[in-house]
């Protein structure tokens, strides 16, 4: 009896280990969740997100002669995303695009932004063009990219840009998180 009893808890104990390693492996492949944005850059329904790389880079702007003066003019982005582990996943440049390790591109287009604190604006943006790459399509089904959790990267003081600097340009750290979204195969 005890034997029996023995072997039926062992049992029991690990199918519970069986089921927990199936539930992990359930949520590993599940993907990033849904982030909590304002609406006006929600993605719209069948859509999910498939990547979320964190970036680290700078917003470049030139000082340039207005009608009206002086400005700081937005030229590009310059920023290296990375996974959870630290692993570089994709840059992010003109365009603005983004190309993974793998070659593979998405090039976005701004569908609506929303500022929150003091840094440059969140942005949903979709893809106007994508493309694969010399080892692999990770960007290619790419249909959203959201621009959330910004830091820094507003553009230099108005008072900073003048005759005297007309041409200058300025390279300001940010961070963001980036989450890029495909559909959902209905």
């Amino acid at each position: 009896m005890k034997r029996s009893k023995l072997l039926k808890a062992r049992a029991v104990a690990a199918l519970g280990v069986v089921g927990a390693a199936a539930a992990l492996v359930q949520v590993a492949f599940a993907g990033p969740g849904r982030p909590a944005v304002p609406t006006a850059i929600d993605v719209p329904a069948g859509h999910k997100p498939y990547l979320v790389g964190h970036a680290v880079g700078v917003q470049i702007y030139s000082c340039n002669a207005t009608v009206g003066g002086h400005a700081w003019t937005f030229v590009a982005p310059r920023a290296d995303l990375y996974n959870d582990m630290g692993k570089l996943l994709v840059t992010h440049f003109t365009g603005p695009t983004w190309q993974a390790r793998d070659g593979s591109y998405v090039i976005g287009s701004v569908v609506d932004r929303k500022t929150v604190g003091n840094a440059i604006p969140w942005l949903l943006l979709s893809a106007s063009s994508t493309g694969k790459g010399y080892d692999g399509d990770r960007l290619a089904a790419t249909t959203y990219i959201q621009r959330l959790a910004t830091t820094g990267g507003l553009a230099p003081a108005a008072g900073t840009c003048g005759a005297a600097t007309v041409g200058h340009t300025e390279e300001v750290p940010y961070t963001a998180d980036y989450y890029f979204w495909k559909a959902t195969g209905r």
